[in-house]
């Protein structure tokens, strides 16, 4: 299928549920014909380049299909939009048939969710996640609140690698795996090593000043 897409600076997973503000006169043509026929568009990650002014961008290759929960319209033309997360998918071939980008694209399922190893990986990896937090409260001297996490193994594995700080390539990286496991596998060693940094920040310098920022929801797949 074709599907119209919108470049971005950031990692975008099935679940997530992020505001948009579209203000470009592409990208508002963009959203108001996906709003017109109710299709998806898809979010990718771009390393290099301006999201909105580059139409030579090249994106990578993993993103995710968006659909539009909430809509508002501004007297100028401006749209605040809110986008939820669905599926992932795999850039086939990219196209510039019309003012903003799009492509020929095939779905990347998303598979193993229900293995034994992809459960075990729960076992281990939710205790680091609860480390990490921990480490985090001591080192920016105030209680985090952490709410219930999904013993679910795909859930999980999503949750982790929106919501926690690692490095905008290792998240496209963990887009683009192939299962639960191996993402859930790579989250683990990852966990291992911003725990291991946190707590040599806290040994070495007593606290540090924490700067938090992530995505403002997410919907727990099915």
């Amino acid at each position: 299928m074709e599907l119209p897409l919108f470049p971005l600076k950031f990692v975008f997973f099935p679940g997530q549920v992020q505001p948009l503000q579209i203000f470009e006169p592409r990208y508002r043509e963009m959203i108001n014909r996906c709003i017109e026929t109710q299709s998806p568009f898809g979010i990718v990650f771009i390393e290099k380049g301006e999201e909105t002014n580059d139409p030579a961008v090249i994106p990578y290759e993993v993103g995710t299909a968006a659909r539009i929960l909430g809509l508002k319209r501004h007297d100028d033309g401006r749209m605040d939009i809110t986008a939820v997360g669905t599926k992932r998918f795999r850039i086939c071939e990219l196209k510039r048939t019309h003012s903003y980008l799009s492509a020929e694209v095939e779905p990347y399922l998303i598979t193993n969710g229900s293995t034994k190893r992809a459960t075990a990986l729960v076992e281990q990896v939710r205790p680091r996640v609860l480390e990490y937090v921990d480490l985090l409260s001591s080192a920016s001297k105030a209680q985090l609140p952490v709410n219930k996490l999904p013993m679910d193994p795909t859930s999980l594995a999503f949750l982790i690698a929106m919501s926690m700080p690692f490095a905008k390539k290792e998240k496209q990286k963990l887009l683009s795996l192939p299962g639960v496991p191996d993402i859930l596998a790579h989250e683990k060693y990852l966990l291992w090593r911003e725990i291991a940094i946190l707590q040599h920040m806290i040994n070495t310098q007593g606290a540090v000043d924490i700067l938090t920022g992530g995505p403002t929801g997410y919907i727990f797949p099915n």
